[in-house]
């Protein structure tokens, strides 16, 4: 048995790379990433055997009793004849590296104190402040030692190797610590805020309004996002109801079948028609702009104003233990220190996270400065993608706080109106207010934050009154 099980790991490990070497392949053949912009398609971080780290547990749609794929035209089309869906997901090879692996999930288990800040992201606009941390020493001005990040392709693998202790600095999209706290009972904290903001739905020219979704296939990063919250609220709002289905299935008019899809996949999946539309954080969503032929059809901080997207994560350990809490509150100084900066030098940063600069993000910093900078109501007015001018946010923005409100409201919107796939009894039984005291470490943040106090000029932070607390504003 452990020959057979060798045997196939080798096979698999050489079916990831012939799937990855045709995706990486099309995609330039396509013409919508370049050969440097599809450097990262070729897989996600691996495990000890040289496998890719498994993913199974955390929340993607593989092996869900509640969507039975056999094949799938997305797949099908983009990458060759012959291969499905559920293969690709298997073996991790989906565009950009997918990341999901085939072992077990890597056990619970408390590993020794490592001072050096050790950061895995994903190579979007969300984690540029933790970047911009380690690059311009805001990390070794508090006196932490902190290497360079590692980019990861999925956030099914930015999980999993999270969760394997093998970083112990990261971001998730918020909603991702929730499900892994109480579902997967993980001693995960969420610490602070990346950024506000910062996401749009891009979609094919046919579709003017939400209302167009009827009888279309969406795509979000996750199941566990902020992204599909926000675009099921909208869709729902113009009477689309959002549902999860193979890719084959048949579609009443006013149904919109939802999928995830790395980010990576999006803006080549949108340009071969493969979806009609999608919602994802930045660049890509400038990709898709750019390079795909598409609109924005609304941004998000357009309907729920300077909402969070992903959060600084930590281990609970590195979070609460008072010997480590010198080092915790170094840690988010700099980080604060970051935001503050990016949002005050964003061209300069775009240049710098971009591949003519240090290299942190595969793409050009054209594509990168239109997501940090480019949020003109006049250009994005047909469609109507800004409609609350009158709300002053920007495409995204930088700040820390981790208001309980936002928090109360995302657990809410998963527990009552928000569609996901998988197990989700969880929620039934979690009471928002529990989460906003249990999941979140306020005390760091806040003791950098009052030590910035420019980071009240953030358009996320009330004007008047306590910029700790605000009533969270949804309009579509």
């Amino acid at each position: 048995m452990e020959e057979e099980s060798e045997d196939m790991k080798k096979q698999l490990t050489q079916e990831e790379k012939l799937l990855a070497a045709k995706t990486k392949s099309q995609a330039i053949a396509d013409d919508i990433l370049d050969e440097e912009e599809a450097q990262f398609i070729d897989g996600g971080p691996v495990d000890e055997n040289g496998l890719p780290l498994n993913a199974k547990s955390f929340g993607d749609q593989i092996d869900d009793p509640f969507l039975k794929i056999n094949s799938d035209p997305l797949f099908g089309g983009f990458l060759g004849t012959g291969i499905s869906r559920r293969s690709v997901l298997q073996t991790g090879a989906a565009l950009a590296g997918a990341g999901l692996g085939l072992g077990s999930m890597p056990a619970f288990g408390k590993k020794a104190f490592d001072p050096v800040v050790n950061i895995c992201y994903i190579p979007i606009t969300d984690a540029a402040a933790l970047l911009v941390a380690h690059e311009l020493g805001f990390f070794k001005e508090e006196g932490i030692e902190s290497k360079r990040p590692t980019l990861i392709r999925g956030w099914s693998p930015l999980v999993e190797a999270f969760a394997a202790h093998k970083f112990n600095l990261t971001h998730m999209l918020i909603p991702i610590p929730v499900w892994m706290r109480y579902n997967n009972k993980f001693p995960v904290k969420i610490t602070a805020w990346d950024h506000s903001n910062g996401s749009a739905i891009v979609v094919n020219p046919e579709i003017k309004t939400p209302a167009d979704f009827g009888g279309k296939q969406f795509a979000v990063p996750y199941w566990y996002s902020i992204h599909n919250i926000v675009s099921q609220k909208i869709m729902k709002e113009a009477g689309i109801t959002p549902v999860i289905r193979a890719q084959d299935a048949a579609l009443a008019p006013n149904e919109c079948n939802f999928q995830v899809l790395a980010p990576p996949d999006m803006p080549p999946a949108l340009a071969a028609k493969k979806i009609d539309g999608y919602c994802v954080a930045e660049p890509f969503n400038a990709l898709g702009e750019i390079k795909a032929g598409g609109k924005v059809l609304r941004f998000t901080g357009d309907v729920w104003k300077g909402h969070p997207c992903c959060v600084v994560v930590m281990h609970e350990d590195d979070a609460m233990d008072p010997e480590r809490a010198a080092w915790a509150q170094g840690v988010h100084n700099a980080v604060v220190k970051a935001q503050l900066y990016t949002g005050s030098n964003r061209k300069e940063v775009a240049q710098l996270l971009s591949r003519e600069g240090k290299k942190y993000y595969p793409f050009p910093s054209k594509v990168v400065e239109r997501a940090m900078m480019f949020y003109d109501p006049a250009y994005y007015n047909n469609p109507a993608a800004i409609r609350h001018t009158e709300w002053g946010q920007n495409r995204i923005d930088f700040q820390a706080w981790p208001y309980p409100s936002a928090t109360r409201l995302v657990v809410n919107e998963l527990k009552n109106e928000t569609l996901v796939t998988g197990d989700r009894t969880f929620l039934d039984t979690l009471d928002p207010e529990f989460v906003i005291n249990d999941l979140v470490q306020y005390e760091y943040v806040k003791n950098a934050l009052m030590a910035n106090p420019s980071w009240k000029n953030d358009p996320s932070v009330p004007q008047g009154g306590n910029p700790f607390e605000r009533e969270e504003i949804l309009e579509i």
